[in-house]
């Protein structure tokens, strides 16, 4: 139970701190705004159906913001030499990775929630019949974002080129995940029956659960470097 006490804590903590900055979300809703406009403006939506660019245009959105957001995960820390305090502390590392990850979470997913009424509007798309299957789309395709791109942060929070070197270091690892959510976007946007998208689903479980134990045993390895 103190566990999970201290992992609350940490969140907790980005939160107050973000209420008071506004760095992260702020920028990764400008973001993902913007990409939501620019594509909506640049595509004729008389000539092109807009369920066959939707999905994509969201996830674009989504995982470009994103980047943003987890590039400031471990800056905050740093710049206030908070990361050196967190590390001499007793607190399990384990516990350090599950706060940040979820604070990115919940980050992501509010802005998300935001952007996605505005993608509707924008692409005059209908999902309130779809709505929670697309709800379970985005949450698993957002937990596995997240999942391995906090890990990458706190790698890359060293370097000099960090801003470069995370997206280098997460789309790889990331492509299959993003792939699967693109597929079973467009699925339940064209209406297709929930069944048609079960193995895509699947897939994206699997590299949730997968990568959030390997994240999650290996934290603490790459924070001590």
């Amino acid at each position: 139970m103190d566990y999970f006490k201290k992992v609350w804590a940490i969140v907790w903590k980005d939160i107050r701190a973000e209420i008071r900055t506004k760095e992260i979300f702020s920028s990764m809703f400008i973001f993902s705004l913007l990409v939501l406009v620019i594509f909506n403006f640049s595509i004729d939506l008389l000539e092109v159906n807009p369920l066959d660019i939707a999905q994509g245009v969201l996830w674009i959105a989504f995982t470009f913001s994103g980047i943003l957001g987890l590039n400031r995960s471990f800056l905050f820390e740093k710049e206030n030499d908070c990361l050196q305090g967190l590390m001499l502390t007793p607190i399990d590392r384990s516990a350090i990775y599950l706060g940040k990850m979820l604070g990115n979470l919940i980050f992501m997913l509010i802005m998300e929630a935001i952007a996605v009424p505005i993608f509707v509007v924008l692409f005059n798309i209908g999902i309130y019949d779809k709505i929670i299957s697309l709800a379970i789309v985005i949450f698993l395709g957002t937990l596995g974002f997240v999942t391995v791109g906090t890990l990458f942060s706190a790698m890359s929070v060293n370097i000099k080129a960090r801003e470069v070197m995370l997206p280098i270091l997460l789309f790889p690892i990331v492509v299959p995940l993003i792939i699967a959510s693109v597929k079973s976007t467009g699925a339940i946007l064209t209406g297709k029956p929930f069944d048609d998208i079960i193995s895509w689903l699947k897939l994206i479980a699997v590299f949730d659960v997968v990568f959030l134990v390997v994240s999650f045993l290996s934290f603490e390895y790459i924070i001590e470097e």
